[in-house]
């Protein structure tokens, strides 16, 4: 992808508008202004994956107290980066996050290249554009849902997804201008999130609207969607243990879902099928209620069940830890749901 000479009038456009209008975010350089630290701009496109600016913005404040920098963070333990991003979802980006930081590390800084930097673990093609746009002004398309948003109206591009795909980046590097590469990246979004949005679009406030063809065709029909399969529901059980004020937890795989987080036992579900039902430790057993969660491709259902006598047992990779610290333990948000059910129900009972 090559740039013209000038800039095209949207670009000129925007970036004007850019100019009056950024969002103030912890991870951005003010408009015309040098770009930011890579580290910072890696994190927050790394965690602003299927993830809301909102959500993102105490997890980015921690992230970078704890580790300023990718060395630091690249010397961290993967126990004390999983329990940090647990809530965030997602945790396989938190796996590829460790694995990139060392890598980077390792080489003595970030790629500043789109090639060099989608070698690294969890970077795909939006995120390096992303990054060597607004980290290095490279000329680099970045196309997120906002974008694809965007330019699907611009364009009235009523191809459906994601059959679209190749239609809206030719369409994008049509208006990506040659200077000013992280400002119109980052211009872009804020139009998406701001004012192109996916429902009653401000379109009288559009800088961009005396250009758009969706405007008259009805900008909420693009981009084009094909119909939503319904989510497949997955059922197990979680199993509570406890002795002496501790709760016993262990660690999950590596890989898989939730791999490598600190969680409650289960039996064994998984994203493709339901668990055995099998407790952990042999005793009598008392239901807590059911504990509902959705996944991006599954819901999970899951009956809590508390371990009310018994022998001991073994305890595998297990270890206890302090009931009353239960919501500082870095659980994911499923088994953190699943705690609350138990010590509810004791209020109740």
């Amino acid at each position: 992808m090559t740039a013209s000479a000038n800039p095209p009038p949207i670009a000129t456009e925007l970036l004007a508008w850019y100019d009056r209008h950024a969002r103030d975010l912890p991870w951005r350089a003010p408009p015309g202004t040098a770009p930011p630290d890579p580290y910072r701009v890696w994190l927050s496109e790394i965690m602003l994956q299927q993830t809301t600016v909102a959500a993102v913005k105490p997890y980015f404040a921690a992230f970078t107290q704890r580790w300023p920098s990718v060395d630091q963070l690249a010397g961290a333990k993967d126990e004390e980066v999983m329990a940090a991003w647990a809530g965030l979802g997602y945790y396989s980006r938190a796996r590829n996050l460790l694995k990139a930081a060392r890598l980077v590390a390792a080489r003595g800084g970030f790629p500043d290249t789109e090639a060099g930097l989608r070698e690294l673990p969890g970077v795909g093609d939006y995120t390096a554009a992303a990054i060597a746009a607004i980290a290095f002004e490279r000329r680099a398309v970045a196309v997120d849902a906002n974008v694809i948003r965007v330019v699907t109206r611009l364009f009235a591009i009523d191809t459906p997804l994601p059959g679209a795909k190749r239609e809206i980046a030719v369409a994008a590097d049509s208006i990506t201008p040659g200077t000013r590469a992280g400002d119109f990246a980052q211009a872009m979004m804020d139009l998406g999130s701001s004012i192109c949005t996916t429902r009653a679009p401000k379109c009288l406030l559009c800088p961009l609207a005396e250009h758009c063809a969706g405007r008259v065709a009805d900008p909420e029909r693009f981009p084009v969607k094909p119909p939503k399969k319904a989510k497949p529901l997955r059922q197990g059980r979680c199993f509570w243990i406890e002795r002496e004020g501790q709760v016993l937890l262990v660690e999950r795989a590596g890989k898989g879902m939730l791999g490598g987080m600190r969680a409650l036992p289960d039996d064994g579900w998984s994203a493709k099928g339901d668990g055995n039902g099998e407790p952990p430790l042999p005793g009598e057993w008392e239901t807590r209620g059911l504990v509902r969660h959705g996944f991006t491709h599954f819901d999970i259902e899951l009956e809590m069940l508390e371990r009310v006598g018994g022998p001991p047992g073994e305890t595998g990779n297990g270890s206890w830890y302090p009931v009353a610290e239960i919501e500082t333990l870095g659980l994911p948000t499923l088994f953190l749901k699943a705690a609350r059910r138990v010590l509810a129900a004791r209020q109740t009972a």
